[in-house]
């Protein structure tokens, strides 16, 4: 039986949409039923929920003289108001509140702006309120959006620490072949190393969202690498929380025991904010690699490509191009390339700032 406390459940488009494209209100209703429930028996719960864009697409017709940026913009702004009115409803027949957390990627990219948002989500759970965060689609452009809300629950889990974390999409979980084919078969639980994921999952997304279970499950691998039990389950089902949590059913990543600090943990998630990377030498990556702690310093740095500034998250890679780790810079790159190849100059990444693949 799951213990956890602290709980954070994905809800995907395609499990609040009906094929009509209308909101689902009783799955909704459902959904906070189930929620409703573990919060009775002490569990904090957090949201990221989809279905803005769609409910919107309900509401308003959208004319076709405008580009697809603007058109999910509007549906958006339009939307998201339906969703939360329908999640403020169904909360309150349980006489709770839930409220409602918008963000895009840039709110993560800063390790203050970071601390801003887990602030508020650990001031609202001390408030026995519901978060339910979803990206801004309405500010958000197409290079700063998250790939989907799967990226986006799991910077939020690892963010606020929780036990365990639900990926709910109108699939039963991860199966050794597409789920149509004949022969194929649900993978209950991974283990890393014995299942080809690239092989097992179809990539597929669905008509409302933009993520498909390739997504899902590279952030279950993710996430479990960073102590947390995931769970990938179908939420179109009736009591499908509590039937993942006891393993009933689903695909579950068991977590990895891990004692990472709260700074590595965001280190570890902001990989992808810059295209800079800092080119390091043979002997550094095996000092970096070694059971001793080490800082990486500019004597074992070749090169640097792309531009940075001060406490930027960059990827350091070796001589092959091979990412090897990430790491928050102690200053810009202007300054980085003035001290390449040199011996006694302080850290260009400490190793509290490290975090190695």
């Amino acid at each position: 039986m799951n213990t956890a406390k602290k709980i954070l459940v994905k809800i995907g488009s395609n499990v609040l949409t009906l094929a009509s494209g209308l909101p689902d209100k009783a799955r909704i209703g459902h959904i906070v039923e189930q929620v409703a429930e573990l919060k009775k028996a002490g569990v904090q719960v957090v949201l990221v929920s989809s279905g803005a864009v769609a409910a919107g697409r309900s509401i308003v017709k959208i004319k076709k003289n405008l580009d697809r940026i603007s058109q999910r913009q509007v549906l958006a702004s339009i939307g998201q108001i339906e969703l939360m009115k329908i999640y403020s409803e169904e909360f309150l027949k349980h006489q709770l509140l839930c409220s409602q957390v918008l963000v895009t990627k840039e709110s993560f990219r800063t390790r203050q702006h970071y601390l801003n948002i887990k602030n508020c989500l650990d001031g609202l759970l001390k408030n026995n309120v519901t978060p339910i965060i979803n990206e801004n689609d309405v500010v958000s452009i197409t290079e700063l959006m998250f790939t989907d809300n799967d990226e986006l629950s799991g910077l939020v889990a690892s963010m606020i620490s929780v036990e365990s974390l639900l990926l709910l999409s109108n699939v039963d979980g991860i199966f050794t072949a597409h789920p149509n084919e004949l022969g194929a078969e649900l993978i209950k639980e991974y283990i890393d190393n014995t299942i080809n994921l690239d092989d097992a999952v179809s990539d597929t997304k669905s008509e409302f969202g933009r993520g498909g279970m390739l997504s899902k499950a590279n952030t279950a691998k993710k996430m479990a690498g960073l102590g947390i039990d995931v769970y990938i389950g179908n939420g179109t089902k009736d009591n499908i929380i509590q039937a993942l949590l006891i393993k009933e059913t689903g695909t579950f990543f068991k977590a990895k025991k891990q004692n990472i600090s709260p700074i590595k943990k965001w280190v570890a998630q902001s990989g992808d904010f810059s295209k800079a990377c800092i080119v390091i030498n043979q002997g550094a990556k095996e000092a970096l690699r070694s059971p001793k702690v080490t800082s990486l310093l500019p004597v074992g740095v070749i090169s640097i490509k792309g531009s940075f500034k001060k406490g930027d998250v960059i990827n350091i890679v070796d001589e092959e191009k091979n990412v090897i780790g990430l790491g928050k810079v102690a200053y810009d790159s202007k300054e980085a390339i003035n001290y390449i190849g040199e011996r006694d100059h302080s850290a260009l990444v400490h190793y509290n700032y490290l975090v190695l693949n």
